[in-house]
């Protein structure tokens, strides 16, 4: 119920707020500015509720926090784009006054999505083929359709499309690895969404559509890099786009690149069977395995997929901080294989989610993905408790966070965490009775009941209505492409 009731059963059971956590004080994410403001007392230090950007409010609040807090009638306080407050709609409102207020009465509050990989402006290809097998689909469509019609214009547009249909969907954060990443960039920060964004490097007969040779590819990385060093929503990556079409010379290439800029590294790895067995022969290895005698494993590593991923390559990945983005309904699509996600969970290792891109899933939902997740990693293992709901949310939030290595920064709602904070609508009939808010999130709620959305601090989506993009001007423009993108793959 409502009221603060313990359920016994569910982990994320809604419960009250107990009093030693009414200070809402979180040291190591309370740091620099916020440990001044905050460490020294509770809220009702101040006479007067103090002036902040955003309140959300009166929502039952799903922390992702360490102790998976979830507050009945909460609100989430928000100033100069984190989290300063977490607590009761009754102590948040006693302690900070917003000078913008978004009403959650009837809805969840949960940190905001991180789609942990896809390629966003493939959204312009979704439905051109399918039921295909990958190497199928890539080399005879997509690949060609790419090289006719990827452009800077196109992929901007294409962007802009793909941004419009996260944010709607609840996706705050989410990780891209294609061409032309600079459009890709300027569309996230017009939009207002959060991006980690790779430039990608491939070795494909021709060069890929921005750049035509590797050393061209790396000096478009290093430029990218440079650009959007420092920003507050873009973080850049380099993307090399896997082992298989990768050799080593530029895997070790695009390792020195990213160490020297700090910057993430995306990369697909063991997505099918036949990427397994390509590697095997080159260099009588698995794609872990060389890619750890490479010495390219480390921290802010984040592999695609991992579907093939042996117990012993499972380890090497874990001793090395990397991280792994699942994207099931894409590897189901692709009969790919299922990833071992029951054993991922039980090993600790850092495992986020994603939909791939919408090409091959087809579309960029994280509600139907972190459903979808469940469901499959149950069916795969044989498993009815494998991947409960609790984990699930947190592999599309703080677990998103973790396989980039920004845990400190992303992916719960906790004070001096960037605010990404979405509300969710309860108000569709399938929706009710609620006795689990974390179960209804993974199994019941969908895309299409997000309500409000803000990213950074910024409201981006109020009551359903976009306030950083003219809706109907980017499906128009998306549609004004879709005769040529048609024209390219008739065969």
């Amino acid at each position: 119920m409502l009221g603060g009731t313990v359920l016994d059963a569910p982990p994320y059971a809604l419960r009250a707020t107990p009093p030693a956590a009414r200070a809402f004080v979180n040291p190591p994410l309370a740091a620099g500015f916020f440990a001044t403001l905050l460490l020294s007392a509770p809220f009702a230090l101040y006479a007067e509720p103090r002036p902040v950007d955003v309140v959300v409010r009166h929502g039952t609040v799903v922390t992702v926090d360490a102790t998976r807090r979830v507050i009945a009638d909460g609100a989430v306080a928000v100033e100069g784009g984190r989290i300063v407050g977490v607590g009761t709609a009754a102590d948040i409102d006693a302690s900070f006054h917003g000078r913008e207020v978004v009403e959650a009465s009837g809805g969840l509050v949960i940190p905001g999505l991180i789609n942990a990989h896809g390629h966003a402006p493939m959204v312009m290809f979704r439905g051109v083929a399918d039921d295909l097998r990958l190497m199928d689909w890539l080399t005879k469509y997509i690949f060609p359709a790419e090289a006719k019609n990827v452009s800077a214009p196109f992929v901007k547009t294409a962007t802009r499309l793909a941004a419009l249909e996260m944010i709607r969907s609840g996706t705050t954060t989410f990780v891209d690895m294609y061409y032309f990443e600079d459009q890709i960039a300027e569309a996230a920060k017009e939009a207002g969404i959060r991006g980690v964004l790779g430039s990608t490097v491939i070795e494909v007969p021709g060069g890929a559509p921005d750049a035509k040779t590797v050393p061209e590819a790396l000096a478009n990385a290093e430029r990218f890099l440079k650009r959007w060093a420092g920003d507050p929503l873009i973080t850049p990556a380099v993307a090399p786009h896997s082992a298989y079409l990768c050799s080593p010379e530029t895997l070790k290439s695009v390792k020195a690149l990213a160490d020297r800029y700090d910057a993430p590294i995306l990369i697909h790895l063991s997505e099918v069977a036949d990427e397994v067995k390509t590697i095997k022969e080159r260099y009588g290895k698995t794609t872990a395995e060389h890619l750890r005698d490479l010495g390219f494993l480390r921290k802010g590593v984040l592999g695609a997929h991992g579907v093939w991923l042996s117990e012993s390559d499972r380890a090497i990945l874990k001793a090395a901080e990397v991280g792994i983005a699942h994207c099931p309904q894409s590897n189901m699509k692709l009969s790919s294989g299922a990833a071992p996600v029951k054993a991922m969970l039980a090993e600790g290792m850092r495992l986020g989610l994603g939909t791939d891109g919408a090409a091959s899933n087809n579309d960029l939902d994280m509600f139907e993905e972190m459903d979808s997740a469940a469901m499959l990693a149950k069916h795969a293992s044989g498993d009815p408790t494998a991947a409960p709901a609790a984990a699930v949310l947190e592999m599309a939030t703080l677990g998103g966070a973790r396989a980039l290595g920004l845990e400190d920064r992303l992916g719960s709602l906790e004070v001096g965490k960037r605010a990404d904070v979405v509300v969710v609508s309860l108000a569709a009939p399938r929706l009710h009775p609620m006795y689990d808010p974390v179960s209804h999130l993974v199994y019941v709620a969908k895309g299409a009941d997000v309500r409000d959305v803000v990213i950074e601090g910024r409201i981006v989506m109020r009551d359903r209505k976009m306030l950083t993009m003219d809706e109907a001007a980017v499906i128009r423009e998306a549609e004004a492409m879709r005769g040529r993108v048609v024209e390219s793959v008739k065969r």
